[in-house]
């Protein structure tokens, strides 16, 4: 037998209610008559039985039986927490830091400046090798 429920994903905007959080579904859609694009969020109460998902998760949600007076949909999975974005980028600015403090820890900052100056020569070097060809 199929699951036809249908299901949603959205952003929790409020997790202050008891194992229910409240989560924004944006939808575009064109105007019937001037073409424009228009954005639509719509808010739905959601099921969520461990009471762990924060503000600002993306999560998806998926129809069920009346659980309240509001309440038809279940949190399904949670496809982003808030923070995992920020530790990406914070993950890579540490390999690039990594990648420098490498260069300082071999000569020192001083000599760190001096391996680049010493770059800078070999390359001005190798131009004029070239031009004087």
């Amino acid at each position: 037998m199929p699951n036809n429920r249908r299901r949603l994903v959205g952003r929790v905007v409020s997790d202050k209610m008891d194992k229910t959080v409240v989560v924004a579904v944006e939808t575009t859609k064109q105007h019937r008559l001037y073409g424009k694009t228009i954005s639509i969020v719509k808010k739905y109460f959601a099921h969520d039985e461990s009471n762990a998902i924060p503000v600002g998760s993306t999560v998806q949600i998926v129809e069920s039986r009346p659980l309240s007076k509001r309440k038809r949909w279940v949190v399904e999975t949670v496809l982003r927490q808030p923070g995992e974005a920020a530790v990406e980028a914070a993950s890579s600015a540490e390999v690039l830091l990594g990648e420098q403090s490498t260069v300082e820890a071999e000569a020192g900052p001083e000599g760190a400046e001096a391996a680049e100056a010493e770059a800078v020569e070999a390359g001005a070097a190798e131009a004029q090798a070239e031009a004087g060809e």
